[in-house]
């Protein structure tokens, strides 16, 4: 074994081993035993090594020496154990959405790499594969989030990760696909929802700007119809089971996760943020039309104001249904940039109360309050302090598509 001059103390030494490799080691503080702990790294050439053994004293000066403790994995390994972490911690549909990336792409493109020898090249290769798949630029960046947070959990957990692979671009920024409609095609829409008997749902939806959600989980114990307010403190979802397709497994719910139990998985559950909590006005037509709601509404147990014919609670899906029937009736389209057509995404029409706010010349601060955007500081004593501001904005807003004062 030919071994090249000791370096000074603490510094590691470099030499070439019995099979010609070019080694550097260096100490890494103590194991868990109490015994030294040292770190071994090879390359083929002499400049090479060296260049990894400076890279990891920085890393050392900047993390400690508990980030080069333990020994490389696979990314798919470490994925693996992220996700049985990520679930006991995250909102259901974060977790879903997290698992969805790393099953359908970062494993199968990424997993057989150790996390210590990931390099920008298989960053890059990912986001390829993905474009390559037709996939949209929004979901190649929420891709590329969800392995940056798999990256930096690895590292803060004591697992080497290059860092110029941490610090890889994104596949980039673009806009958003959500249009708002103009005042003339909601217009349209509405005139066509009005001839329904939950003409209110799609009304708060357009002129409110409920989320979609929040629709759905809204339960008439929080609509005041004296008071001309509704509270919006619950969204309704569908919580997974803790096994697959089997109820008595009981539901997989993180830590400090608050909900409601309503029927079959679905549950209503806190918004986001605390700003997602609020009370906001109701504008007159809507308060006229939620009260002949009121007296022929699918009863429902639960106490949602737009059910299911049987009462209960309305899936996402069945909703996204009925809201595509009327806005083909409307004879309602989007025109997308390459020149081709869609039908309005339902929330778009959230988009579209921010875009009818906003022309009626309301600030911003009052329509991220209205909308309950997390941005707003003190969201919730603005809108006990100002609802005049607030209803008076609604109204315009109403008055813009034809519903009168």
């Amino acid at each position: 074994m030919s071994r090249q001059k000791q370096r000074g103390k603490g510094t590691g030494s470099v030499y070439r081993n019995a099979r010609g490799q070019w080694v550097a080691s260096i100490e890494a503080g103590w194991t868990e035993r109490g015994t030294r702990s040292r770190i071994t790294l090879k390359a083929p050439t002499e400049s090479a090594v060296r260049l990894r053994l400076v890279e990891r004293q920085r890393r050392i000066a900047a993390e400690g020496t508990t980030a080069d403790t333990r020994g490389s994995i696979t990314i798919k390994r470490w994925a693996d154990r992220w996700l049985q972490q990520r679930q006991r911690i995250v909102r259901p549909g974060t977790y879903v959405a997290d698992r969805s990336g790393v099953v359908k792409w970062i494993v199968p493109a990424l997993g057989h790499i150790r996390l210590d020898a990931l390099v920008p090249a298989d960053i890059r290769k990912l986001a390829n594969t993905q474009e390559e798949a037709g996939l949209a630029l929004s979901t190649m960046q929420r891709t590329h989030a969800v392995l940056g947070k798999i990256l930096s959990d690895a590292v803060a957990e004591g697992y080497m990760v290059p860092q110029r692979a941490r610090e890889a671009s994104s596949p980039g920024s673009g806009q958003s696909p959500r249009q708002p409609l103009s005042a003339e095609e909601a217009a349209k829409i509405l005139t066509v929802a009005a001839a329904r008997p939950d003409a209110s749902r799609w009304v708060a939806a357009l002129v409110e700007g409920l989320r979609p959600a929040e629709a759905l989980g809204l339960t008439w114990d929080m609509v005041d119809l004296k008071a001309e307010t509704m509270t919006l403190a619950w969204q309704l979802k569908s919580l997974p089971y803790n096994e697959s397709r089997r109820p008595e497994s009981g539901f997989r719910v993180p830590r400090g996760f608050e909900s409601r139990h309503l029927y079959g998985a679905y549950h209503l559950v806190r918004p986001k943020t605390r700003a997602g909590s609020r009370v906001i006005p109701i504008v007159s037509w809507l308060v006229a039309a939620l009260s002949s709601w009121a007296a022929r509404a699918p009863s429902s147990q639960c106490g949602l104001v737009w059910p299911r014919e049987d009462g209960t609670p309305k899936s996402a899906e069945y909703d996204r249904r009925q809201w595509y029937e009327i806005v083909e009736e409307a004879e309602v389209t989007v025109t997308l940039p390459d020149g081709t057509c869609r039908r309005p995404l339902l929330y778009e029409a959230r988009h579209t109360a921010a875009t009818l706010l906003l022309a009626s010349g309301v600030d911003e601060t009052t329509i991220k309050a209205v909308l309950g955007h997390s941005s707003v500081l003190s969201t919730q004593s603005y809108l006990h302090t100002d609802k005049t501001r607030t209803r008076a904005a609604l109204t315009e807003a109403a008055k813009m598509v034809g519903l009168g004062g």
